[in-house]
Parts: C-alpha cells; sequence; structure tokens
C-alpha cells in the first residue's frame, strides 16, 4: 500500500508543490533566524578605546545593589558616580592623577555629538598632535580631525574658542575637543574616573578598598570607562525579539498553510479512497500513506529550506545593518554551527507531520459508499473535530481577553499579548470557517444574482456547493488580512493612545529642549525664566530604583524631577489621589502600577546615583499606557540635567512674541524651541521606525506564504474542476464567459476570506480598545485600512490570476469538448 501511494505521486506532484514549497520557505526562514539569533549573542569582545594607554582606571559607583533573600539585586546606574574627591586626594600619594571629564558641546561648523575633554587625558586615547600645540588659555582647543585648522576661530556652546592644534587617533572612535585641564573643569566639575599612572593596581586598590561602589579597571575591563559601553545592548534585543517573533509567526503560518492544503488535497481525493478502500485497504493502510506522503515531502523541503536558508542568512543580517536594526558589527556566519539546520530541519518535518494528521484521520474514516455519493457535493463539513477544536480556541480567546479585562487591561497592550492573541481568533475562525463561509457568500450573492445572465447565480452556488474548496482557498487569505490588521492596527492604537495621553498631559504653549544629553546649563535657564509673560517649567529626567516583593525585585522606574507648583501650571496630570502640590523634598507622586502606590505611605527607593531613601506618597497617578512615570524634587534627582522646559504663555500675552523671545534666549546654545502640537508630532509618531521593519518583515513573510497557498490551492481547485467547466461550455458558456466565471468565483471566494480576516482583527484591535478605556485612556479605533486594502488586493489578484490561467490551460477551455 505504501509503495502503491508513493509510486501515485508522480501523477499527483502539482498537489504537492505548495506544501513542498511552503515548508522549504518555512525551514529556510527557521533556519535563516536561527542564524540571526546565534549572531546575536555573539558580541566582539571590546577592546578599550579611550584609555588604551592607561594602566589603571578608577571609576566612580556605577551600578545600585541591593540584598535579597536569592541574593544581591544589581542594576546599572543611567549616570554614574563622580569618584570622591576625598578617593582623589588619596590617590595622589600612589601616583600621578588625571582627572577624566566628558561634556558635550556644539561647533559652527563641526560635525554632530561633539564631546569635550581635558587635554591632559588624549594621550591615554591614543591622541596625538598633527598640527599645531597643545591648549593653553581658556579659550584655546585642539580638535579631533580636519574639520577645523589652526589659527580658526569657531563658535561653541561652550564660548568662542581658538584652535590651536589637530590630533588625531590612530581609529577615530568619537569626534573630540580637548580643552585646557582648567577650563574643562569649569565646564565638568564632577569627575566620574580618574587614571593613576605610575601605581601599581594592587596599590590603588588598597586604597580605593574603604570605598563601596568604587571600581579599578585592569586590563579589558578598561572598556567599561568608555562612553556608553553598553551601547548595543538595546538594539541586540531589539533584534532578538524581531527574530523570535518572525520565526514564531512563520511556524503558525506553514503549519496552518500544509494543514489546509492536505486537508484539501485529501477531500480531492476522495473517489481514489474509495476505490482503494473497495479494493480491501485498510484505514490504517490509507492514513499511513498519507504520513508517508508526507514525510516525504517533508524531507524533500527540509533540505532544500537548509540551503535556503543557508544563503539567505547572511544577506538577512547585512539588510538588519543597512536598515539601522543591527549594530555595525553584527555579521550572520553559516558556518560556525549547525545547530539552526537541525531546528528547521525537525521543525519543517513536524510541521508536515502535523499538517497531515487531521487529513489522515479523516481520509481513514473514509467508506467506498460515502466517498462515492459526495462526488459532486460537499456534505457535512463542519465534523466534531472542527467544532471541538474551533470552539475551543474561540472560547479561550474570548475568557482570556475577559479576564485580562477585568484584571490587569494593561496586560493586553504587551508585545508577546498581541502578537500572540490574533493566532488564537486565527486558527479558530479557520476551523469554523465552513459555517461561516455559506451565509457570507450568500449574503454578497444576493445583488448579483439578481444581475442580469447567470454568472451572479453561478458563482454563488458554485462557491456554496464545494465548501471545502471555498475554505481552502479562504483559510490562507483570512490569517494575512487577520495578523496584518492584528499587529498593525495594535501598533496603531497603542501610539495614538500614547499620543492622546501626552495631548492630555501637555498644557504648555512651548516646549523647549536642549541639543545634546547634558542638558541645559545655569545661564540658559536663567535667560529662559527671565522671558517676560512665561510660565518656565524645567523638568529633567532621573531614575527611581524601588525594591518590591520584600527585596526579592529590584525596579526600574523612570522619572522625572520637577517643581511642584510650576509643574501644575504646565501640566494636566492623571492624579488619582493625593495633590500634585505636597510634592516635597520628603515626599514622591507614584503611578498606580508600584506595588504601594498609597498616598500617606512611605516607601523605599534609591535615586538615580544609587542613594538610599524613604519617601512619603504625596500623590498617585493613573497607569494608562505606561507614559505617566514617577515624580520627585530636583533634591532626590541626584544632579540629573535639565533636558525638558515646559513655557505657558500669560493670558493677555502675544504667543509669537512669547516664543521669539525663547528663541533668543537659547540662541547658540543649538536648543530647539517648538509649539505643543510640533512637540507632539516629534515625540509621539505614529509608530517607530524599527517597530514598523520588523512587522513589515513578519507580514511579508505572511503574504509570501499566502501567495503560495492561494496559487496552489486555486490551481488544484480549478483543475479539479475540469467536469464542471466543460458542462458549463457543452451549455454554450464561450471561452470569454468561462473564464469570467471562474474570476468572478475566485474572487467571491478572496473577497470573503479578507472579510473574515477583517472580523478577526477589528475584534483583536477592539480588545485592546476595550483595556485602554478600561485604563481610562482616550483611545483610538485605529484599524489600518491601507494596509488591509492592500493586502486583500494581493490576495485577490493572486486568486483571480491563478485561477484564470489554470482554467486556460485547462482540458476544457483546449481542444473538443467531447462530453462530460
Amino acid at each position: 500500500m505504501l509503495i502503491t501511494g508513493l509510486l501515485g505521486l508522480r501523477e499527483r506532484w502539482g498537489a504537492l508543490v505548495g506544501s513542498f514549497v511552503a515548508l522549504a520557505l518555512g525551514v529556510g526562514v527557521v533556519a535563516a533566524m536561527g542564524f540571526a539569533l546565534g549572531a546575536a549573542q555573539e558580541e566582539p569582545e571590546r577592546v578599550p578605546r579611550r584609555f588604551a594607554g592607561a594602566e589603571v582606571v578608577v571609576r566612580g559607583a556605577d551600578t545600585v545593589r541591593v540584598a535579597s533573600p536569592h541574593g544581591a539585586e544589581v542594576r546599572a546606574l543611567e549616570r554614574p558616580n563622580a569618584v570622591p574627591a576625598a578617593l582623589v586626594r588619596e590617590l595622589g600619594a600612589v601616583g600621578r592623577v588625571v582627572e577624566d571629564r566628558s561634556f558635550g558641546l556644539r561647533a559652527e561648523g563641526g560635525p554632530g555629538g561633539l564631546v569635550g575633554h581635558p587635554w591632559s587625558v588624549a594621550a591615554l586615547g591614543a591622541y596625538a598632535l598633527r598640527d599645531g600645540r597643545a591648549p593653553r588659555a581658556d579659550d584655546e582647543v585642539v580638535v579631533g580631525g580636519d574639520w577645523a585648522a589652526p589659527g580658526q576661530r569657531i563658535t561653541t556652546t561652550r564660548g568662542t574658542v581658538r584652535v590651536v592644534g589637530v590630533a588625531a587617533a590612530p581609529r577615530p572612535y568619537e569626534d573630540a575637543v580637548f580643552f585646557g585641564d582648567r577650563r574643562a573643569a569649569e565646564i565638568a566639575p564632577g569627575s566620574v574616573q580618574v587614571v593613576v599612572v605610575g601605581g601599581g593596581a594592587d596599590a590603588v586598590r588598597g586604597v580605593v578598598r574603604g570605598y563601596p561602589g568604587v571600581r579599578v579597571l585592569t586590563g579589558g575591563e578598561r572598556r567599561l570607562a568608555d562612553a556608553d559601553p553598553g551601547r548595543d545592548q538595546e538594539a541586540v534585543t531589539a533584534l532578538t525579539a524581531l527574530f523570535g517573533t518572525a520565526a514564531g509567526v512563520t511556524g503558525f503560518v506553514s503549519v496552518f498553510v500544509v494543514a489546509s492544503t492536505f486537508a484539501f488535497a485529501v477531500a480531492q481525493r476522495r473517489r481514489e479512497f474509495g476505490l482503494l478502500r473497495t479494493a480491501g485497504a485498510t484505514a490504517g493502510q490509507l492514513r499511513r500513506a498519507l504520513v508517508a506522503e508526507a514525510l516525504l515531502v517533508g524531507v524533500v523541503a527540509g533540505g532544500a529550506g537548509c540551503v535556503l536558508g543557508g544563503w539567505g542568512a547572511p544577506r538577512l543580517g547585512r539588510w538588519a545593518v543597512a536598515q539601522g536594526l543591527a549594530p555595525d558589527w553584527f555579521v550572520i556566519r553559516t558556518g560556525a554551527a549547525s545547530w539552526p539546520y537541525h531546528l528547521a530541519f525537525w521543525t519543517g518535518l513536524a510541521v508536515a507531520l502535523c499538517g497531515v494528521l487531521a487529513a489522515s484521520w479523516r481520509a481513514g474514516r473514509t467508506g467506498p459508499a460515502q466517498a462515492m455519493r459526495e462526488v459532486s457535493v460537499d456534505g457535512r463539513v463542519m465534523t466534531w473535530g472542527r467544532i471541538v477544536v474551533g470552539g475551543g480556541l474561540l472560547v479561550t480567546a474570548l475568557v482570556t481577553l475577559g479576564t485580562a479585562l477585568a484584571g490587569d487591561p494593561g496586560e493586553l497592550l504587551h508585545r508577546k499579548t498581541y502578537i500572540v492573541r490574533p493566532m488564537l481568533l486565527i486558527g479558530a475562525v479557520a476551523l469554523i470557517a465552513p459555517a461561516l463561509v455559506r451565509p457570507l457568500l450568500r449574503l454578497g450573492g444576493l445583488l448579483p444574482a439578481r444581475l442580469p445572465g447567470a454568472t451572479g447565480m453561478l458563482v454563488r452556488e458554485n462557491a456554496t456547493a464545494g465548501l471545502r474548496r471555498t475554505a481552502a482557498v479562504a483559510a490562507p487569505v483570512l490569517a494575512t488580512v487577520a495578523l496584518a490588521g492584528s499587529l498593525l492596527g495594535a501598533t496603531g492604537t497603542i501610539a495614538g493612545a500614547k499620543a492622546a495621553e501626552a495631548r492630555e498631559r501637555t498644557v504648555a504653549d512651548y516646549v523647549v529642549t536642549p541639543q545634546g544629553a547634558d542638558g541645559f546649563d545655569a545661564a540658559t535657564l536663567r535667560r529662559l525664566r527671565q522671558v517676560e509673560g512665561a510660565t518656565v517649567s524645567p523638568t529633567a529626567a532621573t531614575t527611581l530604583y524601588v525594591p518590591e516583593d520584600g527585596g526579592v525585585a529590584l525596579v526600574t522606574s523612570e522619572a522625572r524631577a520637577a517643581d511642584p507648583a510650576l509643574l501644575a501650571r504646565t501640566t494636566r496630570l492623571p492624579v488619582v489621589a493625593g495633590r500634585l502640590t505636597d510634592l516635597t523634598d520628603d515626599t514622591v507622586v507614584v503611578n498606580e502600577e508600584w506595588q504601594r502606590h498609597t498616598v500617606g505611605e512611605r516607601v523605599d527607593v534609591r535615586l538615580g546615583d544609587g542613594t538610599r531613601r524613604s519617601l512619603r506618597i504625596a500623590a498617585v497617578l493613573r497607569t494608562g499606557t505606561g507614559d505617566n512615570g514617577a515624580y520627585v524634587t530636583a533634591h532626590n534627582a541626584a544632579g540629573a540635567p535639565v533636558d525638558r522646559v515646559d513655557v505657558t504663555v500669560a493670558d493677555g500675552r502675544a504667543a509669537a512674541d512669547v516664543g521669539s523671545a525663547l528663541r533668543a534666549a537659547v540662541h547658540g546654545t543649538g536648543a530647539a524651541v517648538v509649539t505643543k502640537s510640533q512637540w507632539l508630532q516629534a515625540s509621539y509618531p505614529a509608530t517607530n521606525r524599527t517597530t514598523r521593519l520588523g512587522l513589515l518583515l513578519v507580514l511579508g513573510i505572511a503574504l509570501l506564504y499566502t501567495a503560495i497557498a492561494v496559487a496552489n490551492v486555486t490551481v488544484m481547485a480549478t483543475t479539479d474542476r475540469t467536469h464542471d467547466l466543460t458542462a458549463l461550455r457543452l451549455a454554450g458558456a464561450t471561452r470569454a464567459q468561462t473564464l469570467r466565471v471562474v474570476a468572478a468565483e475566485a474572487l467571491a471566494v478572496t473577497v470573503t476570506g479578507a472579510v473574515l480576516g477583517l472580523l478577526v482583527a477589528a475584534a483583536n484591535v477592539l480588545g485592546m480598545h476595550l483595556a485602554l478605556i478600561r485604563l481610562h485612556v482616550d483611545a483610538p479605533f485605529a484599524l489600518p485600512w491601507t494596509a488591509l486594502a492592500a493586502t486583500s488586493a494581493a490576495c485577490v489578484a493572486i486568486a483571480v490570476v491563478s485561477a484564470v490561467l489554470a482554467a486556460r490551460c485547462g482540458p476544457a477551455l483546449r481542444g473538443r469538448l467531447v462530453g462530460v
């Protein structure tokens, strides 16, 4: 029986092409994603750059450590502490001390991202004078690079200076400007790290031992003193999530496509199964034959997919770097590991078996008489298996939605949730699709069936008579449209909700932001406060570290430092308890997400510099979408620089005049003065670029699968209808009329699948909309109509073209008509 079935593959190879291509593509994608995930974990060893010439570097405390029952909880401080002045003096007895200072600046005609340092650290970073001399006066600098020449005077945000020298490093790693040591100390009094020249590492450690948190860096650890040593970690984390999501969606869609293709192929072979059962084949033999076919397809497709994945993985890496999704060092190599091939191959084989299991069970239950009876019209399509599994998935989706809405609505806004939830609904609707397709087709065919001619009536009756064929074509369309609408709709809804929250919070007429990360200096803030007719509220971003669950967890919470009186006049925060004006140096404003959020209750926190404080809760903010962070006073901000100034215009004053005065106050500093609407548009775009590219990658894979499935099933269905099309020709229909019927039927079935996908997408976005309402956020109901229309149009084009080409090449429209 197995040999007979396998030999029959020569006659049925066309029916397996779609499954083969889908499996090969899936294996290729999984293999490529596996190599990508492996490459993301292989960050190259970084060598010291800024202090390559230093033997010992002493770095101020840069972590916060809290003891817990399961060991210490450690978090990196956003802004490392300066080395204590007392320690600097003690280190002077061990060797010569060079203090490092770093600060941002902007120079007229210079590159962006300039960094200032004292000249004494230049040699430690391998800088050497290429022209000119070292700076001696406060207004003299040496520039790194050739963007300025000795003798040139340039205007900077740190004053007007004269270039006296040009320096260069063997491997440039920053755009530096070197000031004299005294001037650098005036600009940046705090020294985050110092270098001890001439003192041994053991002697330095002996002195540092009495200062908790201060670290002694030697050897390769000196790279931790470079600017932002973990700068690539965020990109790598996002990359890992992207590739993991793409692999997961690929697995889901491939099982979906292969299962629907095998199910339709089995339905087409009812005559064959009936004859085999009549000839004495048992149900087990039929099932084993189908499983053997699936294994053969899986093995061959798995091998082809591994070759495809090995070819595509390096190109995927280059694309990720070119799009800015990955760091420059990210390279995918396929020769270093073999586990992605194993993972992809065996996953493909498992997908093939999962796809054929249900179909083989149905084939085994087919009796000879039943197979002969169902040759023209599909009988009972909604089997108990479809009802139980589809109903179970639907109930699961509804129960989990209701539980989340009742308990933690914010859970529905997480990426993992809004990616996984659509799959439950897609699976449920696809399984019960035969029960939904018939009424949709009859409803949609009411008007066409009443038009002159028989085309509308034929399309409606043919589609509803062959429900298995209709459901097989509609299923992949449903999956792709639902995924596109759900994923893009979810991100659009969340982005719209965040923007709505920001509009509600922001009362200011103008927002002033600095150019770099160093924030505003005192002189600029003083000029801004002197603008007549303006209420100026400067705020600074900081971080609070909150021990929760009895010290088991150390939660990082974003916060802003502000003056409560000015904050109340320039913002409209969603306070649910307490008063914002009660914010003092001994209190904190928290949100409902904090474990302790009762007004008057004290909460232990670690400030941005690691200092332990016990603060009383003065007010509680609504959680919303998660952007309503905590608030403290500047006293508890650990010296965080002011990075935003909100300005409201007094009644009776012209907003344009105040705006002009604000721009004059920040002239030459590189700061931007924008209106409220301009700031909202820039700070809260529809969807950030990284997320959009990631979703387009995922949806591109899904659309490719849909193209394969729709084309394959449409060709199979049209080829199987040779007798129907021949009967239509014998009844007097011309070739053009027959092709119009075929195209109209493909159009109707594809549109039905798109409508089901739209309903699934709307249900998913509605769930998020309800969650945002529960969170008291004015949320838009954002369905991506453009993407839905484009996806549906692509599916329609693929289905119609495939059906017409299959019909034109079939015997019904070629040669002589010899009967049915």
